[in-house]
């Protein structure tokens, strides 16, 4: 039996994750999870799966569950928590869906005790992506993609030779802005940008998603995780989400994973990957499909994408800038502090006020985030 620990379990990654273990009684064991506030979803889950250790980030919010639990289960709090509950090492799989750069630190923790991370939080190959790498290489720790793209292309890549690659096609819902022409995103509203057309996702990812960020996230997440440069790295709008990604090799050969869009599929396939359990979570009826289609990204419509793949080009902590200005950018969308289209142009002045700094260690790593964030906090709060 696999103990599993899963950093966010109350978001859609990490219920996602529960229902999948919930599916395996036999197959799996969750010893941790952690939260960021949401106490009562938490309990819900304390009682069902009887982990020893849950962990609430915010600090107000672990006082009052540690009243109600009453000491059935151990509750810690905070970043510190994060932190002691990955280090402790009681577990087989880090499932890591924390969202944005705060699932940085404690992936490293698990890396450095060798074990599986099941990675859902992008930005942290985003961040740090030659530092992940280079650590997982030294302990030896597995890194098995969770995100559907990343997934897929995992999976077309057994059992082949990465010198035989031609490139890699990641492809995107295009999101619920697909059909708008670029006059129209001036005023598109907080609810059109949350309302995704395929998916359902936390709201910063869903932003993401509708900026064409998550893709630009997802093609450095690719660059570190394949090893490829980024003209090997191709995007393709694919509005029915039913060809998860594909790889093209020197062949003429193409391999894709197609289903249903359903995030418990890939989140199986980490852990219990190399095996195959039998589930039905999914069907997937091509006659009902009918159709798939794509298009080439509208790199003007979505300049975010664009900044993605220029980062890659730029390396140092480019990335990592990238990152925190979108994390910022989009929070100050999500408050209605600023308009849709200013995300892009937000994260733009991060990369061109603050100094980079090439083959970073995680120290200035950290303190790049930190000054990202400090500078726009400043300029636009």
């Amino acid at each position: 039996m696999k103990k599993i620990l899963i950093l966010g379990s109350t978001g859609s990654i990490g219920v996602n994750a529960l229902t999948v273990v919930r599916e395996f009684p036999e197959e799996f064991e969750v010893t941790g999870i952690t939260a960021n506030e949401n106490i009562e979803l938490l309990q819900k889950q304390i009682l069902e799966f009887k982990p020893k250790s849950v962990v609430i980030k915010d600090i107000s919010k672990a006082a009052e569950l540690k009243t109600i639990v009453n000491g059935s289960v151990e509750v810690l709090a905070g970043e510190v928590g994060l932190i002691e509950i990955t280090r402790r090492g009681n577990y087989d799989i880090l499932v890591s869906s924390l969202v944005g750069f705060a699932g940085l630190a404690p992936t490293i923790e698990a890396i450095k005790l060798r074990k599986r991370i099941a990675l859902a939080n992008k930005e942290t190959l985003v961040a740090a992506g030659e530092i992940i790498t280079g650590l997982c290489s030294q302990y030896e720790a597995e890194l098995i993609p969770v995100d559907s793209e990343h997934s897929a292309i995992f999976q077309c890549l057994v059992g082949e030779s990465k010198n035989e690659i031609l490139k890699l096609i990641l492809t995107a819902s295009g999101g619920p802005f697909l059909n708008k022409t670029a006059h129209e995103l001036k005023n598109v509203t907080i609810a059109e940008a949350l309302n995704h057309p395929n998916w359902k996702m936390g709201n910063k990812i869903t932003i993401d998603s509708a900026t064409m960020m998550n893709k630009g996230l997802e093609v450095i997440e690719a660059h570190w995780l394949f090893k490829l440069p980024k003209e090997k790295i191709e995007v393709l709008v694919h509005p029915q989400s039913i060809i998860h990604s594909m790889v093209e090799f020197i062949d003429s050969s193409i391999k894709a994973q197609l289903s249903m869009p359903d995030m418990k599929v890939p989140i199986q396939y980490a852990l219990t990957y190399p095996q195959r359990l039998y589930s039905k979570f999914v069907e997937t009826n091509f006659p009902k499909i009918q159709k798939l289609t794509f298009f080439e990204p509208d790199f003007l419509k979505f300049p975010c994408l664009k900044l993605a793949y220029d980062a890659i080009g730029t390396g140092g902590t480019a990335p990592c800038i990238l990152n925190a200005a979108n994390e910022i950018a989009v929070d100050l969308f999500l408050r209605g502090k600023i308009s849709f289209l200013q995300i892009s142009n937000i994260i733009e002045d991060a990369l061109n006020k603050m100094e980079l700094k090439s083959h970073p260690d995680i120290e200035t790593i950290f303190e790049n985030d930190r000054q990202t964030r400090s500078y726009l906090n400043k300029v636009y709060n």
